[in-house]
């Protein structure tokens, strides 16, 4: 059966951002990842007292799918420090202090819009969690993106202009978040191969030959 929703898990510099976006414009698929998601959040009004109960965010969880059908596909910008989880910007005095959620309980918001974006078919997630907040679906093909560390590291080197003890660094500290949240949220103690049906290596394969091959997997 084709797979009528695709979630791309990626590690950081693995280009599994390039390779999602690939396979939904060759689909015609929409395009969804956690930025997406957090500004169309953001964009209805983050009350923290809203998120934290789950009864009074069924509301807000529909509103934010309003918002990310109306995102349709376009990239959209940077979102604040506060709300991406790192740490806070200082307010000018011309702007008013404003209480931000827990990163725990934008994350459970989060998790729940994706369940409900999957719902509607036809579209690929490309977060980190995604393919363990919907395994079981047969609809659903897992795909997870990585290469080698040494890899990685060069390219957010490259990308981000720092040199590479830096980017070691950001490697290191970007896969333990990434342990931490799995084993968090989803009591992941330790990644496998198996959580996914399909796992590339971009250490030499292109983000087009990955997409590709995400594309047969999928059809």
């Amino acid at each position: 059966m084709p797979s009528r929703i695709i979630c791309v898990s990626h590690t950081t510099g693995a280009g599994g951002e390039s390779v999602g976006r690939a396979v939904s414009d060759r689909l015609g698929f929409r395009y969804v990842d956690e930025e997406v998601v957090e500004s169309a959040a953001e964009s209805v009004g983050l009350d923290p007292a809203v998120i934290s109960n789950v009864e009074r965010r069924k509301s807000l969880v529909a509103r934010v799918l309003d918002r990310v059908a109306e995102s349709g596909r376009e990239p959209r910008p940077r979102l604040s420090p506060s709300l991406s989880g790192s740490s806070r910007t200082q307010a000018t005095f011309a702007e008013p202090v404003r209480q931000m959620p827990s990163g725990d309980d934008l994350r459970a918001l989060i998790r729940e819009v994706i369940s409900d974006v999957a719902e509607e078919g036809d579209v690929v997630i490309v977060a980190h969690a995604a393919s363990m907040a919907l395994a079981g679906r047969e609809d659903v093909l897992r795909v997870l993106v990585t290469a080698s560390p040494e890899t990685r590291a060069r390219r957010v080197a490259e990308a981000g202009k720092v040199d590479a003890r830096q980017a070691a660094k950001l490697i290191r500290d970007e896969d333990a978040a990434r342990d931490d949240y799995l084993a968090r949220f989803y009591r992941v103690d330790r990644e496998q191969p198996t959580h996914y049906d399909l796992v590339v290596n971009t250490d030499v394969i292109s983000p087009d030959r990955a997409a590709d091959l995400l594309l047969l997997a999928a059809t």
